[in-house]
């Protein structure tokens, strides 16, 4: 399949004009004419993603998190950026983001499924599509009530993940969730907005989560890595089922830091 193919089915499950004005997703390196039959899937293309991917004959690497932000000025193999990048171009990988407007097409409602939220609406920058209302995050309702204390536990074991960290009382009771897969911070007004009691989110400062819980927000810290690494399952499947000629490799999707 040539890679502009793939990019048009891809652009159709998550929409570039969905994305954020700040982000950079789409085809960053390669053509769009190459032939794909192997594609490298993982949350960010660190150097480990793209030593694999070469190691693996692997024509095209799918990320959720863009390499490229903003303006690259020299690509020079001792910067560990500039690496990676030569590692692509002189290997011929494609690499293609998807970010934000995967958020808005499909992560928040990825994420809110895992926790099975009831009555859902998007949280924040909500745009009318055909399938209905998109947005970043995502609020609705638990299946039935549960302590922040429980709900910890259920967001940990619905997401695979070894802890979180919380703020607010183990035994406040909580019905309706408030969710961002990444980073949410300064998202709280649109938590109170949406009368989330709770805001499950990653990179949560100390700062930041004592604030939260002053306004009336409990707060579940599960992660950036913790609440997006299910962008790499779900592609692989995705890929299986609407490319079935062009062979997936993931990463381990393993968390960037462990915990002692």
């Amino acid at each position: 399949m040539q890679s502009k193919e793939l990019i048009e089915k891809l652009e159709r499950l998550a929409p570039p004009e969905y994305a954020e004005s700040w982000d950079n997703p789409g085809l960053l390196v390669g053509s769009a004419k190459r032939e794909v039959h192997k594609v490298y899937i993982a949350l960010d293309a660190d150097g480990e993603a793209v030593d694999r991917a070469v190691r693996c004959g692997c024509d095209m690497i799918l990320t959720h998190h863009p390499l490229l932000f903003s303006a690259v000025k020299s690509i020079r193999d001792e910067d560990f950026i500039g690496h990676r990048l030569m590692m692509m171009i002189e290997n011929r990988i494609n690499y293609f983001a998807m970010h934000t407007n995967f958020d808005t097409a499909v992560m928040a409602d990825l994420a809110a499924d895992r926790l099975k939220l009831q009555n859902k609406q998007p949280l924040a920058m909500v745009r009318e599509t055909e399938s209905g209302l998109k947005g970043i995050g995502s609020t609705g309702d638990l299946t039935e009530e549960m302590t922040l204390a429980d709900l910890a536990i259920f967001v940990r074991k619905a997401f695979n993940l070894p802890q979180v960290r919380c703020y607010g009382k183990p035994d406040t009771k909580i019905r309706r969730v408030s969710m961002c897969p990444g980073s949410g911070k300064g998202m709280d007004g649109d938590v109170l907005e949406a009368g989330g009691q709770v805001f499950i989110t990653g990179d949560v400062d100390h700062h930041y989560g004592i604030d939260c819980v002053e306004k009336g927000i409990c707060v579940i810290d599960a992660g950036h890595h913790g609440l997006e690494h299910i962008f790499v399952p779900f592609m692989e499947q995705w890929m299986q089922e609407n490319c079935p000629e062009i062979e997936t490799v993931t990463d381990g999707n393993q968390s960037p830091f462990f915990v002692v």
